[in-house]
């Protein structure tokens, strides 16, 4: 594959991007299991979610 002069410009480009997109991977897993565990903590403490018809 030829990319000619923009070689580097081109690969450091894909780079960055896959770069980025990794980290709001990891940000989205680690803010879910927080939010998880943040709910899990209120529901403990007797507070329940307005959507829960179960109470």
């Amino acid at each position: 594959m030829d990319l000619g002069p923009h070689a580097a410009y081109i690969w450091a480009s894909f780079g960055a991007a896959a770069l980025i997109l990794l980290v709001l991977v990891v940000w989205l897993v680690l803010d879910g299991r927080q939010q998880q565990k943040m709910i899990a903590e209120l529901e403990a403490r007797g507070v329940r979610r307005r959507s829960d018809t179960s109470g």
